[in-house]
């Protein structure tokens, strides 16, 4: 009950639009007396809120805390799903792991686990991702598409161009895509993305997206080994970059993308990546695990696998590899 009547206040502010809410409107709203709404008012200033309150006006948010809390996601939040079930924590062994174990509890579609920090962060092919405190964004999402399941890599490829989206409408930075999953600013690695399939042999149960984003490391926050090759938002943009922000108009661009996809398949999505593909038209070498193709991507299939021809005129299909440009 306490966590609905909190939902309640923050959709609220967030349809008064900056303007001020008196404390008699809030309890109407909220179904709930005046002493109800002021302890509520004083947990989101303990969260690091910042309410401005004026007599005969009634409240008003100035200033949200620095830290990614689940209230702050809900306030401005115009999702119908995405993001309206968040799990957030200061520290965690992965995101990932969570999401798994919620998504095994039948946790609603759209569910977002989110952390400060992650001990265990890890990318593709189990590499370690560095994801330090309070400067990036590691989260996890669950989706519950009702798609056979050799679609299901399609759903990395939609996440991109929906984060590439966010990026651009945040910051201007303008980010491309290295297929199948990592987001580069200027040749160095800003994002990267591991979609993990919950399935059993004829059906998807769901699709867990994990999003790994350098937001506001500064070039000394990268281990050594790593300051040549990745980068972050404020790196690249020059200032501070709102996480809060960015994590909302990704979920807004995800779930628009989304939507379309399930409504009218893979083929829009495509379009949009490929706009957005940094290695098309290039020369590229692709790494599989059982040999190495160097040759030109041509572009991605209506099922989203990479199409590389080689140096002697013949076509790959690229179902999963490392490419390095």
């Amino acid at each position: 009950m306490q966590t609905q009547l909190r939902k309640d206040l923050l959709d609220a502010f967030t349809n008064a639009g900056g303007s001020y809410l008196s404390g008699q409107r809030i309890a109407e709203l909220l179904g709930c007396s005046r002493t109800a709404v002021w302890k509520h008012i004083e947990e989101l200033r303990k969260e690091g809120f910042e309410l401005e309150a004026v007599r005969r006006k009634g409240y008003r948010i100035v200033k949200t805390p620095e830290k990614i809390t689940a209230d702050e996601l809900r306030l401005g939040l115009k999702t119908i799903f995405i993001g309206k079930n968040v799990h957030y924590e200061e520290s965690v062994e992965s995101t990932q792991k969570i999401a798994h174990r919620l998504a095994h509890e039948d946790a609603p579609e759209g569910t977002v686990i989110i952390a400060e920090e992650q001990l265990s962060g890890r990318g593709r092919m189990d590499r370690k991702w560095h994801s330090p405190k309070y400067t990036g964004i590691w989260m996890s999402i669950i989706l519950r598409p009702n798609i056979p399941l050799p679609k299901a890599p399609q759903l990395t490829l939609l996440t991109a161009a929906a984060i590439v989206q966010g990026i651009e409408d945040i910051t201007g930075v303008q980010p491309e895509i290295k297929w199948p999953n990592d987001i580069l600013i200027n040749g160095k690695k800003v994002t990267g993305i591991l979609t993990e399939l919950v399935a059993e042999a004829d059906r998807i149960n769901s699709v867990i997206i994990g999003i790994g984003m350098n937001v506001n490391q500064t070039k000394e926050d990268f281990p050594v080994e790593l300051q040549e090759i990745a980068t972050s938002l404020l790196l690249e943009k020059g200032g501070k970059v709102s996480r809060a922000d960015l994590i909302k108009s990704i979920f807004m661009n995800l779930e628009k993308l989304y939507l379309l996809y399930l409504e009218e398949g893979f083929f829009p999505i495509k379009l949009l990546w490929e706009s957005y593909a940094i290695s098309i038209g290039r020369k590229i070498t692709a790494r599989t695990l059982t040999h190495t193709i160097v040759g030109k991507a041509q572009g991605i299939t209506d099922d989203g696998v990479l199409i590389v021809e080689d140096e002697l005129g013949k076509t790959h299909h690229v179902y999963s590899a490392d490419i390095e440009l």
